[in-house]
């Protein structure tokens, strides 16, 4: 009965956050903010913007981890549950290939590419952990951008030979977590009197982290999926609380020399991050109310293009190669005055969390008027919604700048495509 509930509990969590996480990307409807609790979004959120908020919540899944291990990584990561629902999809599969078992091999790279990834993001810039964090990657695809698509493509192939592999030796919030996991209080664990060496927990994980000959799991790659709960017919796995005095932790050389190597990749790369900034960032594009400079916010995007997916006018786009961050693309609407659906939504802190009466005095671009195309038609003065386009009769309309906040709605209206948007590099607060 114990069991039941935490597999049905855990499935209940996974299954609420899923149908969140397609709200927000396919309907525009975000009641709860669940991206706000993923891993690299609080803590890039608390680093750049909202410190006590963000660095909160990053605590909140440490501490979560620390009791009851990486229960994340099957609740909460959208990337996760996507593959778990790829295990269930393949299961067919699976049974033909009849598993011996074996615990997955798990290797080392994984901390050094944590350590790389989350150095160069304490750093300064996100320009490499976006190309990996699971949430970017999964928002990614769900908005339909072609890397995330491909992604998810590549990934879909890995996990129908090689199941989480990707959870266990690539992911960098999976590597985090899994060392913290390591000191949970709560683990799989396996009561030898009762174990009769079947193999069915060991070809149900998902992970590849019981080894049933030796009687041991290893919570550290662990997701607490609970499969392994579900299939063992003797009562030999529990989930909690050793029942008996456990031996001290008691680090091996190679793991205090893999550790010694991975904290100097962590600082070495925080270095990089804080010298090296995104020189890709591009000054010639429009960035969304809130983002400040292009150039940080190119460097704390995380390409989770839920913004993209938000914004109803549909003039945020996904990056490009010419443009890798998120940018306003002014070809067929303009932004409309009354809304600040991205400054709502963004998870990471690249867009601040801004009001609606701020936003409408931020100056994102600067509309310019070509006054050799212009008909003196007035139009644009009539569309503007700050109304501080100036028409009298007979005169070329007149843009008071220091008020204009580069909405793109006269350039929109006017019948001539007289008026050009313009980019500035920083943001500034109009009268």
């Amino acid at each position: 009965m114990k069991n039941k509930i935490l597999i049905y509990g855990r499935l209940l969590v996974a299954l609420a956050v899923l149908i969140l996480s397609g709200a927000a990307f396919f309907v525009r409807f975000y009641p709860v903010k669940i991206f706000d609790a993923q891993f690299t979004a609080a803590l890039q959120s608390g680093i750049v913007f909202d410190v006590t908020l963000g660095l909160v919540a990053v605590l909140a899944i440490i501490v979560i981890t620390l009791i009851f291990g990486r229960i994340y990584c099957s609740t909460l990561c959208p990337l996760g549950l996507y593959q778990e629902l790829l295990t269930v999809l393949f299961k067919p599969f699976y049974k033909k290939r009849k598993s011996t078992g074996q615990p997955m091999k798990h290797y080392v790279f994984a901390y050094f590419i944590a350590a790389l990834l989350f150095g160069t993001l304490l750093g300064g810039t996100a320009v490499l952990i976006r190309m990996l964090d699971p949430y970017s990657i999964a928002g990614n695809a769900m908005s339909g951008a072609w890397f995330g698509l491909g992604f998810v493509a590549g990934l879909t192939i890995l996990v129908f030979f090689e199941k989480r592999f990707f959870c266990t030796n690539i992911c960098p919030v999976g590597a985090v977590l899994g060392l913290i996991s390591r000191f949970s209080l709560f683990k799989i664990r396996i009561d030898n009197d009762k174990c009769k060496i079947c193999s069915l927990c060991a070809r149900s994980c998902p992970c590849g982290s019981i080894d049933f000959k030796n009687h041991t799991v290893n919570n550290e790659t662990c997701v607490k999926c609970f499969k392994c709960l579900a299939h063992c017919n003797h009562g030999a796995l529990y989930y909690g609380l050793p029942k008996e005095k456990q031996q001290p932790f008691s680090p091996k050389r190679r793991q205090l020399i893999v550790g010694a190597l991975c904290a100097t990749t962590l600082y070495v790369a925080h270095q990089a991050g804080l010298m090296i900034r995104f020189l890709a960032a591009k000054t010639g594009v429009i960035i969304p109310s809130g983002a400040g400079k292009t150039e940080e916010f190119a460097n704390r995007c995380l390409n989770c293009n839920l913004c993209v997916k938000s914004c109803p006018m549909k003039i945020i786009k996904p990056a490009t190669a010419d443009v890798p961050f998120v940018h306003l693309d002014y070809g067929d609407a303009f932004c409309d005055y009354n809304c600040h659906k991205c400054s709502e939504v963004c998870p990471s802190g690249a867009i601040k969390r801004i009001t609606l009466e701020t936003k409408q005095h931020i100056k994102i671009a600067n509309a310019v008027i070509n006054e050799d195309i212009c008909i003196k038609c007035g139009i644009c003065a009539m569309e503007c919604p700050k109304k501080i386009i100036i028409k009298e009769d007979g005169d070329f309309p007149l843009i008071q700048f220091d008020k204009c906040i580069g909405c793109g709605k006269c350039a929109g209206a006017c019948p001539v495509k007289a008026i050009k948007i313009e980019p500035i590099s920083q943001q500034v607060e109009t009268l």
